[in-house]
C-alpha cells in the first residue's frame, strides 16, 4: 500500500514522537508519523500544564533549537507563572497552565503545516530488521512501510494496563488501546526490557465545586511565554485554586488500602518518586494530617477540572467518597476516577548518546520507553532523536548536546550513563552547571547550533545576536556610569542596605543583595538609558552584573571538566584486561561504554580510584 521509502518514521505522537518529527522533516528528511489515533496527536496525556522547575528551562532549550513545544504552549495558554522568584535566576523556571484541546490543535496544525511529513494511523507491532539494522515497520494491518530510520517514541502504550482497584483493563490511555508486539521482538533480538508505573487523578465537573472554599491562584501580573519567537501574550488568564487534604479524607482512603493495587501486590513496578499517588503520599508521610491539591481548569471553554495531587488508583468508589471531604467538593460530581498504568520501558543504558540503540543500527528511543516521565523530557528526547534519525540517514555527524550546555544534555547524559530504575524527572539540582543553564539564555546557549544544523532561520539568530549586543551595551553603561550618594542613598535606605559617602558605579550598586535594576531606574540618568531597551535585555544584563563572578567560577569548572571530556576511550576498550579496576567498575563500564574519562566518571558504580586507573592505563 505504500510503496515510499522513508528517511525517518516515528512510531508514536505524543510529546516526544511530535518533535522528532518535526525536526527530522524540517531538516528536510521524507519523514513518516504513524500513531494509533490521529486524534491524539500532541495529547497531554496528564496534567494541562507545560514547564515548572527545570522543566520550563527544557522547554525554552527546544523552543531555541527550533521545536514546536514552546510555540504550541503559547498559543494554547491560559496561565502563566515564573515560578522561584524569590530564588536565583538559575532557579527561575517558566510554567503555563493550558487549554487542553487547543494544545492538541495546536501541535496537530503544526505538524500538518511542516514540509516533508506525512501521516499514518495505524498500530505498529512490528520493526523490520535486516543484518542487525532497522529498515521499516510492519502495522497491525499487515502494510510493511520501508524506512532508513526508526523513532520509537511508545509512551505508556507498550502493553499497557490500567488499574482501577481490583480492575484491570488493558491500555495505553484510558479508552485507548494499548500496544504489543513490539516489546517481544526487541527482547527476543536481546534488549533488556522492564516495567515502570505513573498514574492520573481524577477530572471533575467545575460546575459543582465551590471556590469560595478554596485559595486562588492567579497568573503572573506580567506574563512572559516560552517562546523567543513573536507567539501571543496571555492578556487575560484562568485562575488555578488550591485545597487541602484532610484526615477524614485520608481515613476513607485508608479504607480502600486492601483493595488498592499498589498495596496488595497487583502492581510490582515503580512509579515517579516525586509525583506520588494520594494514596502513597498518605501511607509514606502518615505524620501529615493534610495533603496540599491544586484545582486546576482545563482550559477556557470547559468545566472539566484536573485535580492535580490526587494521583489515585484505589477504587472509584473510595475515590469519590474521600473526594467529597475535601473542602468545595461537597457536591462533586467526577467525570472519570484516577487510575494508575503499568507499561514496559527499555533501560536506557542500552542507548548511545544520540539516542540511538546499541543493539539494532538506525533505530532510536525518546520519551517514556527509556524511563523518563514528563512532557518536557519526552519532547526534549524526541527533538535529539529526529535530528540524530536525519543525519544518521544523510550521513552527517552525531548531534549531541553537553552537560554544560543544556539540560537536555544533563537528561540524556544521566539516562544514557546511570540509567533509571523509576521514572526520570528533571531538576535543577540534577544539573551541576545550572547557573550556566538558566531559561533567560536557552536562546543565547543553543540557537547559533540550531542555525547550523538547519533548525533555526537567519531571522532567528540575528534575534539573539541583537540580544546579546543590546545587553552588553546595557551592561558597559551600568559599569561605566558613576552614581553620587545623594542619588543612591534613598533607593538603599528602601531595602535596608548601608547608605554610601562616596560615588559607586551603577553596576557596584546592583551588585548588592534585593537591589534591582528596576529600583535603580528611580535615578533618572539610569530610567533614561535602560528605557530603551526591552525586557529579555534588561534581564540578561541584570543577570550577568550580579551573577558575574558565579558563573565565571562555573565556566572555569566546566574548563576543567572538558580536559577529560577530551580524553576518549576507544570504543572496543577491553575492561577486563585491567586488573586494577574494581569488579563493578569493569562491569559497568563494559554495559554502558563510555565515550570519554568524564562520562565513565558518572557512571553510578564508578570510582575516583578506577579512573585514576583508568587514566594510567590510557598513558594520561
Amino acid at each position: 500500500m505504500i510503496s515510499e521509502i522513508y528517511d525517518v518514521i516515528v512510531v508514536g505522537a505524543g510529546h516526544a514522537g511530535c518533535e522528532a518529527a518535526a525536526a527530522a522533516a524540517n531538516l528536510g528528511s521524507k519523514t513518516l508519523l504513524v500513531t494509533m489515533n490521529m486524534q491524539t496527536i500532541g495529547q497531554m496525556s496528564c496534567n494541562p500544564a507545560m514547564g515548572g522547575i527545570a522543566k520550563g528551562q527544557i522547554v525554552r532549550e527546544i523552543d531555541a533549537m527550533g521545536g514546536y513545544s514552546g510555540i504550541v504552549a503559547d498559543k494554547s495558554a491560559i496561565q502563566f507563572k515564573m515560578l522561584n522568584l524569590s530564588k536565583g535566576p538559575a532557579m527561575w523556571s517558566p510554567r503555563t497552565q493550558n487549554d487542553r484541546m487547543l494544545f492538541a490543535e495546536e501541535w496537530r496544525l503544526a505538524l500538518e503545516n511542516t514540509p516533508n511529513l506525512d501521516f499514518f494511523q495505524d498500530m505498529v507491532k512490528q520493526l523490520i530488521i535486516e543484518n542487525n539494522k532497522v529498515i521499516g515497520v510492519v502495522t497491525s494491518l499487515g502494510i510493511e512501510i520501508k524506512a532508513h530510520s526508526v523513532v520509537l517514541t511508545n509512551g505508556t502504550f507498550l502493553n499497557g494496563l490500567i488499574h482501577v482497584g481490583d480492575k484491570q483493563l488493558g491500555g495505553g490511555r484510558m479508552g485507548e488501546p494499548r500496544a504489543f508486539g513490539i516489546t517481544e521482538q526487541l527482547v527476543s533480538l536481546g534488549f533488556e526490557a522492564g516495567r515502570m508505573k505513573t498514574g492520573t487523578p481524577p477530572r471533575v465537573d467545575g460546575r459543582s465545586l465551590d471556590y469560595s472554599k478554596m485559595e486562588e491562584q492567579k497568573g503572573d501580573e506580567n506574563p512572559q511565554k516560552f517562546s523567543y519567537l513573536d507567539t501571543p501574550k496571555l492578556t487575560k488568564q484562568l485562575s488555578c485554586h488550591i485545597v487541602y487534604t484532610n484526615e477524614t479524607v485520608h481515613d476513607i482512603l485508608r479504607e480502600g488500602f486492601d483493595r488498592s493495587p499498589m498495596f496488595n501486590g497487583t502492581i510490582q513496578s515503580l512509579g515517579p518518586r516525586y509525583c506520588p499517588s494520594i494514596e502513597d503520599k498518605i501511607n509514606r508521610f502518615a505524620e501529615r494530617n493534610r495533603h496540599q491539591l491544586f484545582v486546576e481548569p482545563e482550559g477556557w471553554k470547559t468545566v472539566e477540572i484536573y485535580v492535580n495531587g490526587f494521583s489515585s488508583s484505589l477504587p472509584e468508589d473510595v475515590q469519590i467518597k474521600a473526594m467529597k471531604h475535601i473542602p468545595g467538593f461537597e457536591n462533586v460530581k467526577v467525570f472519570r476516577p484516577g487510575y494508575a498504568i503499568e507499561y514496559d520501558y527499555f533501560p536506557p543504558t542500552q542507548l548511545k548518546h544520540t539516542l540511538e540503540t546499541k543493539l539494532i543500527d538506525n533505530l532510536y528511543f525518546a520519551g517514556q520507553i527509556n524511563g523518563t516521565t514528563g512532557y518536557e523530557e519526552a519532547a526534549g528526547q524526541g527533538l535529539i532523536a529526529g535530528i540524530n534519525a536525519h543525519n544518521k540517514v544523510h550521513e552527517k555527524g552525531e548531534f549531541i548536546l553537553n552537560r554544560d550546555e543544556a539540560y537536555i544534555g544533563v537528561l540524556i547524559d544521566d539516562l544514557i550513563t546511570k540509567g533509571t530504575e523509576e521514572p526520570y524527572r528533571m531538576f535543577t539540582s540534577r544539573a551541576e552547571y545550572r547557573l550556566l543553564l538558566r531559561q533567560d539564555n536557552a536562546d543565547i546557549r543553543l540557537t547559533k547550533k540550531a542555525f547550523e544544523l538547519g533548525l533555526a532561520k537567519e531571522e532567528r539568530l540575528k534575534r539573539v545576536e541583537e540580544k546579546v549586543a543590546k545587553s552588553d551595551e546595557l551592561e558597559n553603561f551600568l559599569r561605566e556610569t558613576s552614581l553620587k550618594p545623594g542619588m543612591i542613598n534613598p533607593i538603599l535606605e528602601t531595602i535596608e542596605s548601608s547608605p554610601v559617602d562616596q560615588a559607586y558605579r551603577a553596576a557596584q550598586i546592583l551588585t548588592r543583595p534585593n537591589m534591582t535594576l528596576e529600583k535603580l531606574e528611580n535615578i533618572e540618568a539610569i530610567r533614561e538609558n535602560a528605557s530603551k531597551y526591552d525586557d529579555e535585555v534588561r534581564e540578561q544584563a541584570e543577570i550577568n552584573i550580579k551573577y558575574k563572578g558565579y558563573i565565571e567560577k562555573e565556566k572555569e569548572n566546566v574548563a576543567k571538566l572538558n580536559r577529560l571530556e577530551n580524553i576518549k576511550i576507544p570504543e572496543d576498550f577491553d575492561y577486563t584486561k585491567i586488573s586494577s579496576l574494581s569488579a563493578e567498575a569493569k562491569q559497568k563500564m563494559s554495559n554502558v561504554r563510555p565515550k570519554t574519562i568524564a562520562q565513565a566518571g558518572r557512571i553510578s558504580g564508578v570510582s575516583p580510584a578506577d579512573i585514576n586507573v583508568l587514566l594510567v592505563y590510557l598513558g594520561r
